[in-house]
């Protein structure tokens, strides 16, 4: 693939928070080396639209505390003794294997997944279970976000425009959501910019149905609740469960549709006064 030809330290500064002091010169550090390497890894992170790429940076903002740490604050300890979801066989894996790079890659069996893929590209590259701690080094913590990105899909969601979807891959749940989605409207407006590209502002409008997640149920939800009036409250939360199910079946019947629970064309139509945007 041709490498991407952008600036990518302006476009890390466009999207990054200001910080002061030795964050903030730690900071520059990482936006100088990072940007210097980006296109290289957005292709090997095969983002190579301009919502991947804003999803991508958006994702790797938070993980890196506004692109200022390549290792997670905390010594890693709670890691300890987890052999089947991280591959710590060994006592000291825990706070050994850590998180690092700018998407915090953790345990020992990452670390070492990692090694055996970026040595497909670079014979040079280090074995990353003997010297853990090169995993926040460039020019392989660039190279480790993009090895996470790919192995966990993550241009699926960003294709979908799914923001919420996207982080439970990352961290299991929905954990600094908040701060994702402000860095995800960052990295939007920089990258559309930068690419002269209309990237969304809002979550697309799929047909949903029960057992779906993501973005758009959100959306469904909150417009449920306006749309009813606070009488039937759902949690919002993205899960398409019985309970939004319910809801759904329960509007459509009230507007005269279709009574199926299945919010396709005609019902995201009946619902769009009730939307807001986020």
């Amino acid at each position: 693939m041709k490498l991407i030809t952008i600036d990518g330290k302006a476009l890390l500064r466009a999207i990054a928070p200001t910080v002061r002091g030795y964050k903030g010169a730690r900071q520059g550090q990482i936006i100088d080396a990072f940007g210097g390497m980006l296109p290289e890894v957005l292709d090997l992170a095969d983002a190579e639209t301009p919502l991947r790429i804003a999803h991508f940076l958006a994702q790797v903002g938070h993980e890196s505390d506004g692109y200022s740490a390549l290792e997670e604050y905390d010594s890693g300890a709670a890691y300890e003794g987890r052999v089947k979801t991280l591959g710590n066989t060994q006592p000291g894996d825990g706070k050994r294997f850590k998180g690092r790079s700018l998407i915090m890659n953790t345990g020992r069996r990452n670390y070492a997944e990692f090694g055996q893929w970026i040595r497909r590209w670079r014979s040079d590259a280090p074995d990353f279970e003997t010297r853990p701690d090169l995993m926040a080094q460039f020019p392989w913590a660039g190279y480790a976000a993009a090895w996470y990105w790919l192995v966990h899909n993550l241009n699926a969601y960003a294709d979908a425009d799914d923001l919420v979807g996207a982080t439970r891959e990352i961290n299991g749940g929905k954990n600094g959501l908040a701060d994702r989605r402000a860095y995800l409207s960052r990295a939007k407006k920089a990258v559309a910019k930068a690419f002269a590209a209309d990237l969304p502002t809002a979550p697309a409008l799929p047909t949903l149905q029960r057992g779906a997640e993501g973005d758009a149920v959100e959306t469904l939800q909150r417009a449920l609740n306006v749309a009813n009036s606070r009488t039937l409250m759902l949690g919002v939360d993205g899960d398409f469960g019985a309970a939004t199910e319910l809801v759904v079946k329960h509007f459509q019947t009230m507007r005269g549709l279709k009574v199926d629970g299945i919010v396709a064309a005609k019902t995201w139509a009946a619902l769009k006064p009730y939307i807001r945007e986020s």
